[in-house]
């Protein structure tokens, strides 16, 4: 029974991929292009930058308070149905976006709507990746294509936002989106969820409350590094509370013999608790060197969208190379040396980003760096997404994915809040090689916990979860 499970999850799966992969290139995508629309949507809709950015940051505190409860709910209506329904909620968002007359509809459109929906349809994606490919290489293959189009998605976000908007208009961009999430449907009625859903399982709703809040909280207090100190310390401390208090319900949920939103044995696994490490601060790179440069080209060297997005090809580029070598990679190598080589490679990009950017004045200058970060983000990524999936069975895939996504949410925020409160000291070169120097600093301390994988993470030990298929009732 398993054998003829796992022999059927491994054919015909090309259209499915694609819309596993063109879904989190999507929403890797919104999560950057808005950023070189901020000028044109504000004048738009007669608003403010500041409202603008409210936008983004209320989408991204949604997807990360929502992220863990999505991943848990596939559990109970089904892998299959949470990405469809997730893909619709999204289209919907998408569209009244590009309709928006004002900031409050944009607001519900991107933000609510698209990070409920986003929400919803990612932690399916990993869900069944893990599920339709069971052995390390093929998976890693899956992976590779998923993450390549992510780091895609995210790079050239402000390159494809910038001539969307500069050769069309801002509104184009949301309905380029729901175009895309249509394509995604279509290719979705290929996909076959493995493990029917299960109606009965439990819901935590008190603890998706608890979880929510306390992501939110801790958000918040990042975001708000950039305006008082004070009050950042005050949300993190509250956030952290809320959290721990969280965790004390799951506790005392578990011991009564219920089911929790999150069992605490997903953090009794030392691999998986290392291979969130490395999410959180791969995310946190890729996030707080595109803010940082971009940033830069544009308040100070005073380039436009189009020019700040051509600059970051080089960085796709070498996410596209790495990613779509992973499956070879895989074979080849142990998992923690790729993750290992990898933040090797992006530290080492940093800092020929700060070099190049002091000693030359040409734009140009910023790609072999941008290259390094993109070729070390490509070969990490999917062997640390790999480690974490592979570590828990298939009963409890729905909860990993979920704080998997969450944990890698966190980081994107920690990116771009760490960068943005050093670069408001002041945008000048200095300002700058801070920010870079801080974020290789943090890339060091992923790296650390890379090498503190377990040796045997490797092509032969990091098995595919067991089966779990239900057998009908005797």
């Amino acid at each position: 029974m398993v054998e003829t499970v796992a022999s059927h999850r491994t054919t015909g799966q090309g259209r499915p991929l694609a819309a596993l992969a063109l879904a989190q290139f999507i929403c890797s995508f919104a999560g950057s292009n808005m950023n070189v629309m901020i000028n044109d949507i504000s004048k738009d809709l007669d608003t403010t930058v500041q409202g603008v950015q409210v936008a983004i940051t209320v989408f991204l505190l949604v997807m990360a308070a929502l992220m863990i409860p999505g991943g848990k709910l596939t559990d109970r209506y089904g892998r299959k149905r949470c990405f469809l329904t997730g893909l619709i909620v999204y289209a919907v968002g998408a569209l009244l976006s590009a309709a928006s007359p004002g900031l409050g509809v944009l607001i519900l459109g991107n933000s609510i709507l698209e990070g409920i929906g986003t929400a919803l349809l990612i932690p399916p994606v990993y869900i069944l990746t893990t599920l339709l490919f069971p052995d390390v290489a093929s998976r890693a293959r899956a992976f590779g294509v998923i993450m390549a189009l992510g780091g895609i998605g995210a790079a050239a976000g402000p390159l494809i936002g910038g001539l969307i908007t500069t050769g069309i208009s801002w509104r184009a961009a949301f309905v380029f989106q729901a175009l895309v999430i249509a394509v995604i449907v279509m290719l979705s009625r290929r996909i076959d969820d493995p493990l029917p859903p299960d109606p009965t399982r439990s819901f935590d709703t008190a603890g998706a409350i608890l979880s929510a809040a306390g992501l939110v909280l801790v958000v918040m207090g990042i975001l708000a590094a950039d305006n008082s100190i004070w009050l950042m310390i005050a949300l993190l401390a509250l956030g952290a509370l809320v959290l721990w208090w969280f965790f004390r319900s799951i506790r005392a949920k578990e011991a009564a013999g219920k089911e929790p939103l999150l069992s605490l044995s997903l953090f009794r696994n030392r691999a998986s608790n290392l291979g969130l490490i490395t999410q959180m601060v791969q995310w946190l790179m890729l996030l707080g060197t595109s803010f940082t440069v971009a940033a830069y080209l544009q308040v100070v060297r005073h380039y436009d969208a189009i020019q700040t997005g051509v600059i970051f090809t080089a960085a796709t580029l070498g996410l596209l190379i790495t990613s779509l070598s992973a499956e070879r990679l895989a074979e080849r190598r142990p998992q923690r040396t790729l993750i290992m080589t990898g933040f090797v490679v992006c530290i080492a990009g940093v800092a020929v980003l700060i070099a190049l950017a002091a000693g030359f004045s040409t734009a140009w200058a910023f790609a072999p760096g941008l290259l390094l970060i993109g070729l070390g983000l490509g070969v990490m990524l999917t062997p640390s997404v790999n480690v974490v999936q592979s570590s828990f069975p298939e009963e409890q895939q729905g909860e990993i994915s979920g704080l998997s996504r969450s944990v890698s949410n966190l980081g994107s925020s920690f990116g771009t809040a760490i960068a943005g409160t050093i670069l408001v000291s002041g945008l000048t070169s200095g300002a700058y090689a801070a920010a870079m120097i801080a974020l290789a600093v943090i890339g060091l301390g992923g790296l650390t916990a890379a090498a503190l994988l377990p040796r045997e993470t490797g092509t032969s030990t990091v098995h595919a979860p067991r089966s779990t298929v239900p057998q009908p009732p005797a």
